[in-house]
């Protein structure tokens, strides 16, 4: 019997947010599997007494991203770790966007300020502003040219924290067509699903947002698809990824855009597709088993 620790957070004293951890959970259970989930951070796991430990909502790495990459690796070396530690640690800071546009990848256009860096910003077009290590929209918000003043408030609270910021153009393409997000498993396309815009005009950085409105199932096309496989053939020493998200915007002139590579803790989204569970569950044991 392969066992497999789902690896979360702990959110107390407020309750889980991932809808997905009691259903696989328990579809892995039923399909003969011992499956716990544990948290990361819980220094009593023994990680080593886990055929396989798979990220799934670790959702408060990305403000303690030193002490979680560390956890990954000592739990890469306890255990088979998925996604592996070496991928964690390059997925956890986004300024990996810059080397998929080096590779070619069609990505949204990403400057880089870190602390002490001048505060250069736009002055004819409306851009966000954003950390390297985020989830969920945290420290992200939109601007035009004449909040100038805010983006800097902004800027310098983020590097009071020592955190380096993103700046990018605000894709008015989400404003029609959404974020895309195709969700890979196993090696293979899962499902894709498309959530509006998060960022509204006049939301604070530090704002409460939600983190996926008006999300639905979709069906990429084949651009879509073409992009998202060009990101994951961009990834670094070409790893093994048990899963992966792939959230793509339109540009200027139409075509998908990467707007991130999600290889830490996507949300499968798997209440929306109830079907991909079974998929997922014998991925996940294939994993297990070696």
């Amino acid at each position: 019997m392969p066992r497999v620790a789902l690896v979360t957070y702990d959110p107390r004293p407020e309750p889980s947010r991932d809808r997905d951890l009691p259903v696989l959970t328990a579809a892995l259970r039923e399909a003969g599997a011992e499956a716990d989930a544990v948290f990361w951070d819980d220094g009593d796991v023994d990680w080593a007494g886990y055929d396989l430990a798979v990220i799934r909502s670790t959702w408060d790495y990305s403000w303690r991203a030193a002490e979680f990459t560390a956890w990954a690796e000592r739990c890469g070396k306890a255990t088979r770790l998925a996604n592996p530690a070496e991928v964690v640690r390059w997925n956890t800071d986004k300024r990996y966007l810059g080397e998929l546009a080096e590779a070619g990848v069609p990505v949204v256009p990403t400057r880089y300020l870190a602390p002490g860096d001048p505060l250069d910003l736009p002055d004819t077009y409306e851009y966000v502003v954003k950390p390297t290590s985020g989830a969920g929209a945290r420290y992200a918000a939109r601007y035009t040219p004449e909040q100038h003043a805010s983006a800097v408030r902004h800027l310098e609270r983020m590097h009071a924290e020592g955190l380096t910021a993103m700046v990018q153009p605000y894709m008015r393409g989400i404003d029609a067509g959404g974020e895309r997000a195709l969700q890979f498993f196993g090696g293979q396309l899962l499902h894709a699903s498309r959530k509006r815009a998060v960022l509204a005009p006049g939301t604070a950085f530090d704002a409460d947002k939600v983190a996926h409105p008006g999300l639905e199932p979709w069906t990429p096309t084949p651009a879509e698809l073409s992009v998202a496989q060009r990101a994951l053939a961009a990834v670094p020493d070409a790893p093994e990824l048990l899963y992966a998200r792939v959230d793509l915007v339109d540009g200027e002139d139409g075509q998908p855009r990467v707007m991130e590579l999600e290889l830490v803790e996507p949300n499968l989204f798997l209440f929306l597709h109830p079907g991909s569970v079974r998929r997922v569950v014998e991925a996940v044991l294939a994993a297990a088993r070696g």
